[in-house]
């Protein structure tokens, strides 16, 4: 019974962690972005204003919105929130691990961005139906990719579930495997395109030529856009976590550990979270937008690179199971 309560006490400290992190990791991503363009720019601890400054305001809804609309932002934040809490973060083994599997991840994904731009779509403006369209068009190129990925590990591990294939990571030898090389290169591609990051998007402008986000969240305001807004900060936070539980597990503590550990293991997790956001801000920096008909090469090419991980995992005999 104490073990029971403990595992629970620690998914439930899991679920909470990656909500509080969330917005301060986008802060990050912001500050790094300003700093190399010689900017002081606003603080880490911007997005926790801004997202309580639009709790705050009144939501304002068009005359013709349906349920659909009103509802939508607290699905996807729903959908967002229990895919970033599944995945393994400081800890593997807490109490609902057994349902972090990568496949039913990229279900909640894909729901939460069908619901988005289903509600893009439902006030009727241009806007919105120009950034629905090209939010479908980047998920049936990105998915496919993912799921190749996905599979790649799976052929590598043996199984989907994220602590197993951490685990099998962490336990097997140092070696240099071309496969995953590939399958993560492959990954990155997919995140950059799945979190709306430059190449594929640009969070920080609102041309009518550029937007995919931003033009589905336009006619959103008040508490409405501040939960759309923090589900975008969490799925930022779930990439970054799956790259470092696929990739770069080490650090993590095992669930019976107790709190002591765990609070390590929390630690390493903050560190690697930094990291990421620091590398995607000096990533953002140093390359421009690509057009929106050159994107589908882009992620072509994160197709090509899943295709030759798995290709790679049969030939060199990285297949354990």
């Amino acid at each position: 019974m104490g073990e029971t309560v403990t595992l629970l006490a620690g998914q439930l400290i899991q679920m909470f962690l990656v909500l509080l992190l969330a917005p301060g990791v986008t802060g990050l991503v912001r500050q790094t972005k300003a700093r190399f363009m010689r900017r002081r720019g606003a603080p880490i601890i911007q997005p926790y204003r801004d997202l309580i400054k639009l709790v705050r305001k009144e939501s304002v809804l068009a005359n013709n919105a349906s349920w659909l609309f009103r509802s939508a932002p607290y699905a996807i934040l729903a959908f967002t929130w229990v895919a970033a809490a599944l995945v393994p973060t400081f800890a593997a083994g807490l109490m609902f691990n057994w349902a972090a599997d990568v496949v039913a991840l990229v279900a909640l994904l894909g729901a939460a961005r069908a619901l988005l731009a289903l509600a893009a779509m439902d006030i009727g403006t241009s806007f919105g139906g120009i950034g629905a369209s090209r939010e479908m068009m980047i998920a049936t190129l990105a998915e496919p990719a993912m799921l190749l990925v996905v599979l790649t590990m799976a052929l590598t591990a043996g199984t989907t579930r994220l602590p197993e294939i951490a685990g099998f990571l962490i336990a097997a030898p140092f070696a240099v495997r071309a496969s995953l090389a590939l399958a993560l290169f492959a990954f990155l591609i997919v995140a950059l395109a799945e979190n709306a990051r430059i190449p594929v998007d640009n969070p920080a402008t609102h041309l009518e030529l550029t937007m995919v986000h931003e033009a589905m969240v336009l006619e959103y305001s008040g508490r409405h856009l501040a939960m759309i807004e923090l589900a975008a900060q969490l799925k930022l936070v779930l990439y970054l976590s799956l790259i470092i539980c696929l990739f770069l597990p080490l650090g993590k503590a095992p669930a019976e550990a107790g709190p002591a550990v765990w609070a390590m293991g929390a630690f390493t997790l903050v560190l690697k979270l930094a990291a990421g956001a620091i590398l995607l801000g000096a990533w953002e920096v140093s390359i421009a937008k690509m057009r929106v008909f050159r994107v589908p090469d882009f992620l072509g090419g994160a197709f090509v690179f899943a295709f030759l991980a798995i290709l790679l995992a049969f030939l060199t005999g990285e297949v354990f199971n």
